[in-house]
């Protein structure tokens, strides 16, 4: 099984690429193989360009894209793991986002470009594996107090990959890990995206749905 992992950090020795090799260490450990696309060491223009606007149009597909898009074909499941920045991903993960998951490739309305607008959506990946984990500074208190994992659910699992296609995703954070006074915090941080890359490669695991689970959770509000 092969694993892609795209990992947004200026630094491999501070605590976002540690989190990353803990996440790792079991699938390695287990004879899976891990492509880091590490999009700082990699140079990813994250800015959308004018022949990025060209291909939104119908035009042609830009050959860094292309590239991108073969490294998720030949993924059996995906990984993002980034630092929380404003309760988001940051700007360069969310920059390769806007510009690999391009129409026709990761989405369609109808036929094509002249039907967007008009035509229902299809959502054109397939329903690979996913996982996100974000390494934050605040507590979850601060989470829960204002709904802000909610909100990240919801404009990434579901408003990207599920928009997409892909409904198995699972995300996690972990929290509270700035500063000296929390080591404890960052080293359970560690043990948890150990055990998270465990389970992502059981055989057992059970496929999540986060477009039903979102419709469900509306239902009961």
């Amino acid at each position: 099984m092969n694993i892609l992992t795209v990992f947004s950090h200026p630094f491999r020795d501070k605590y976002p690429a540690a989190v990353m090799e803990a996440f790792h260490k079991p699938i390695i450990d287990a004879g899976h193989s891990v492509n880091i696309l590490d999009l700082h060491a990699e140079g990813f223009d994250p800015r959308f360009t004018e022949a990025d606007h060209a291909c939104f149009w119908g035009g042609e597909l830009p050959d860094e894209i292309r590239e991108m898009h073969q490294r998720v074909a030949k993924a059996d499941q995906l990984a993002f793991i980034f630092p929380v920045y404003w309760w988001s991903m940051p700007a360069l993960m969310k920059g390769w986002i806007e510009r690999v998951f391009t129409g026709g490739w990761a989405y369609q309305y109808g036929s094509g470009v002249e039907d967007r607008g008009k035509a229902p959506l299809d959502g054109l990946l397939t329903n690979i594996p996913t996982i996100l984990i974000g390494v934050g500074g605040s507590k979850k208190a601060t989470y829960d107090k204002y709904n802000y994992e909610h909100a990240m659910h919801t404009q990434i699992d579901l408003g990207i990959f599920s928009y997409c296609g892909v409904t198995d995703v699972e995300s996690h954070i972990i929290y509270d890990v700035e500063g000296e006074s929390n080591a404890p915090n960052r080293e359970q941080g560690l043990k948890f995206a150990k055990k998270a890359g465990e389970d992502f490669i059981c055989p057992s695991r059970i496929p999540k749905n986060v477009r039903e689970a979102f419709l469900k959770n509306l239902s009961l509000e």
